[in-house]
């Protein structure tokens, strides 16, 4: 190929011919072949009707169903397994650059029609050879009959009319973007921050300033942000961009523009090898080349690692290196933990080039911080009331139920979900009542059914009757909920409007009309609203019941009464055991009074005696008492833990061994299920170096997994049950008169338990010896039994 650019030359396609090329390049590498070459190309003109090569086909007589065959032969003969595109062929370079001679030369054409390609390759011996390879069909075509008469041949066909039409300097090639391809590839967040299109950012006041020091550098001046997904890496710069815009920073950052790159239109339709790379150059020599100082935010970087790269090439991130380097290319990159040791960490010369800035999931009064500055514009958009009490249930519900999201982003999630829930209310039917219209189209499709059926003499008389009296009891209710759905609507629309008088009138008249009408509403409504006048706790609370599937009123329920009266609880379910339950009851007080050290478990029980005496059923109380249902107890059987090796399997295996990154069993249990019981069941089963893994949870309150995350376990009970000193607890107990008390059989177990545990571990839990049953006490059990039984089973 000569020295003309093929930006120019390919720019004198006509419309069909570039997107026809355009879609040769798709198919090419849907097939996985590595060059885009002249079949791939002819196969997408065959799909043009209107062109000249289906013009040329009919009036040479070329077999058109032979001529697609050979084609597809062709393709079938390509090497395929490519990942990527690595070019054009140079038979389409060559292809091209004959058809402009004969265009322009022979034609006076400004732009190259499908004839025009097809001369200069028939006209070109090596081109030819090619093109009858492909197919013998081209055979038939008479080159010179075709150059002769061009015009007549060919000018009815869909390209002659655009030649015609087309403005003398048009060309098949997209124009190019208007502006910089940084604004072609990037967004300005300091504008938008100045447009008030950016939520404020509160709660993340230190992870700004730390990304202002490192902004403020000569040189490695590149912040990376780094942590959990959900937890606002975004925000903290949204929050800077703000700053900026407000000039709430240091001088030299005053000027500064603020640039968010999206990589996914970087990346987009970049399929030849090189047009990503030269994409990313382009963008870096206008920010480098800017009279603006500029800052360009990469969120989720890791994906420049690899990106546009090759086996045997380099990648994306190597053009950033020499500029990040030298201080010229401020940057700001976001990404996982996960993913920065997975891809930045193994480069160090890029890890060398940023300072990175953690940013952990809030507490809970940080979160709380953080979505107050989020009401104003969730009722903006929703136009709903939002009450105080919503965003607190928001972020205490949401860290407590839905522990795989982090906080603050499920908080937001969750709170935008009951806005939403609130704004359908106020406008469309209940859930209820549709139900319930439902129900009663079901009904009268059955009935038609059965009426037919009995018409033929096969229908039961008996099941239309219940089936008339359900539906007039179904009209009962959907008329009552009817009624009372405008009723409330009425009240509802009401105290909106008494609501809004009230901000802006100092009256107190409308004000007690206000509390009267909310009183009224309040009765009408009881513990089932229909639709609700504003956001409350209640609302929070049915989405998360609706997304988690735990009862509602679990959630609602005061946990302050259910510790006070944890033992009462524990003790209609646990029968016999009322000392050990008083010590733990007492001790879950301890905890929730903040009177103990709150970086340890909220208790550590290790529950000593005979099988069957209730030791599982305390853990599944606890369960059900303080953690909203059974589901939410974690169970290890500590028989399978034997081995010394076997502790990755409870924190999950270290990097290079089997199974890393699939998490332990214990820890990611827990990670997903933190506010729950453990129960270590047997544990004087598992093996010494088992035990010594819990040393640091019992007495720190976390764990690291196999993959160094933090296993918080702040929020669990853990129950540790054992049958040593089994048969002295039965001996001193043989008789009822002279059974000792809880702490003399405390002290009387402590020889059989330094036994088989080290005294690190007994040290740091509570040992609650479990009595035998006496026969009064197992009928009890028996008793309680049968009416749970009986309950579950209705």
């Amino acid at each position: 190929m000569s020295e003309i650019s093929r930006a120019v030359l390919f720019g004198k396609l006509d419309t069909l011919l570039f997107t026809s090329l355009e879609s040769a390049t798709a198919f090419c590498k849907l097939r996985g072949n590595p060059y885009v070459e002249l079949v791939h190309w002819l196969h997408q003109l065959m799909q043009q009707q209107d062109g000249d090569l289906q013009q040329v086909i009919t009036h040479f007589s070329l077999d058109e169903k032979a001529l697609t065959q050979d084609i597809v032969a062709a393709l079938d003969r390509l090497p395929r397994g490519a990942s990527a595109v690595s070019d054009l062929s140079e038979h389409i370079d060559s292809a091209v650059e004959r058809a402009w001679v004969y265009a322009s030369l022979k034609y006076g054409a400004t732009r190259i029609r499908g004839g025009h390609l097809l001369i200069g390759m028939l006209k070109t011996f090596n081109l030819a050879s090619v093109l009858k390879g492909i197919s013998g069909q081209f055979s038939r075509v008479n080159a010179d009959a075709l150059l002769a008469e061009f015009d007549t041949l060919l000018g009815n066909s869909k390209e002659a009319q655009q030649a015609l039409s087309a403005p003398a300097d048009a060309g098949g090639a997209p124009p190019a973007a208007s502006g910089s391809t940084l604004a072609q590839y990037a967004q300005d967040l300091t504008a938008r921050a100045r447009e008030g299109r950016i939520d404020p950012v509160t709660g993340r006041d230190d992870e700004i300033r730390q990304m202002v020091d490192i902004l403020m550098r000569r040189r490695q001046n590149n912040p990376l942000l780094t942590g959990e997904a959900g937890v606002g890496k975004t925000a903290v710069v949204e929050g800077l961009a703000l700053r900026i815009a407000a000039g709430d920073v240091p001088a030299p950052l005053r000027d500064v523009q603020l640039w968010l790159l999206d990589i996914g239109m970087l990346q987009a339709g970049a399929g030849m090898k090189g047009e990503f790379e030269a994409r990313l150059q382009a963008l870096i020599n206008e920010v480098q080349s800017s009279p603006t100082p500029i800052v360009l935010f990469v969120d989720e970087i890791h994906t420049l690692v690899g990106a546009g790269g090759q086996q045997g090439t380099g990648d994306a991130a190597n053009l950033l290196k020499p500029a990040l380097a030298r201080g010229q290319l401020r940057t700001i990159g976001a990404t996982t933990w996960a993913e920065y040791k997975k891809y930045i960490e193994k480069d160090p010369a890029l890890t060398r080039r940023f300072q990175t800035v953690q940013v952990q999931e809030p507490d809970e009064a940080k979160a709380i911080l953080m979505l107050r500055s989020t009401v104003s514009a969730l009722e903006k958009h929703h136009r709903v009331l939002l009450l105080d009490d919503a965003v607190s249930a928001a972020v205490k519900l949401s860290h407590r139920y839905i522990p795989a999201r982090q906080l603050p982003d499920k908080a937001v999630a969750l709170l935008d979900t009951a806005c939403a829930r609130v704004a359908v209310s106020q406008g469309a039917q209940p859930a209820a009542l549709e139900d319930c219209l439902h129900r009663l189209a079901a009904l009268e499709i059955e009935a038609e059914i059965i009426e037919r059926e009995i018409r033929v003499g096969l229908g039961d008389a008996t099941r239309q009757q219940a089936i008339a009296a359900q539906r007039t009891a179904l009209e009962a209710e959907r008329e009552a909920l009817q009624q009372r759905w405008l009723q409330e609507r009425e009240l509802v629309e009401t105290l909106i409007a008494l609501r809004a008088r009230c901000v802006t009138e100092e009256d107190a008249a409308l004000r007690e009309q206000r509390d009267a009408t909310q009183q009224q509403l309040t009765a009408l409504q009881g513990d089932t609203p229909l639709l609700f006048a504003a956001v409350d706790a209640g609302v929070v609370a049915a989405v998360v019941s609706d997304w988690t599937g735990i009862p509602l009123g679990r959630m609602v329920k005061n946990e302050i009464d259910a510790v006070l009266n944890l033992a009462d609880t524990l003790n209609q379910r646990v029968i016999g055991q009322r000392h050990g339950l008083d010590l733990i009851a007492r001790r879950v007080r301890t905890s929730r009074a903040r009177l103990d050290n709150p970086n340890k478990p909220v208790g550590v029980f290790m529950l000593c005696g005979p099988s069957g005496v209730g030791k599982t059923e305390t853990a599944l109380a606890l369960a059900e008492s303080l953690y909203g249902g059974e589901q939410n107890i974690i169970t290890i059987n500590m028989s399978e833990f034997q081995e010394a090796h076997t502790v990755s399997t409870l924190k999950g295996a270290p990097p290079g061994y089997v199974g890393y990154g699939e998490g332990g069993v214990l820890t990611e249990a827990v990670r997903r299920r933190p506010y729950s019981v453990v129960l270590l069941d047997e544990i004087e089963k598992a093996h010494p170096d088992v035990h010594e893994l819990f040393f640091q949870v019992f007495d720190k309150g976390w764990m690291e997994d196999g993959e160094g995350r933090h296993i918080d376990f702040r929020n669990t009970i853990i129950i540790l049950t054992s049958n040593v000193g089994t048969q002295l607890i039965s001996a001193m107990c043989a008789d009822p008169e002279l059974m000792p008390d809880p702490d003399a059989l405390s002290t009387a177990l402590r020889k059989p338990l330094l036994e088989v545990f080290p005294p690190a571990l007994l040290g740091r839990l509570l040992v609650v010896p479990y009595y035998p049953l006496s026969d009064r006490d197992a009928g009890g059990d028996c008793a309680a039994a049968a009416g749970a039984h009986c309950a579950s089973s209705g």
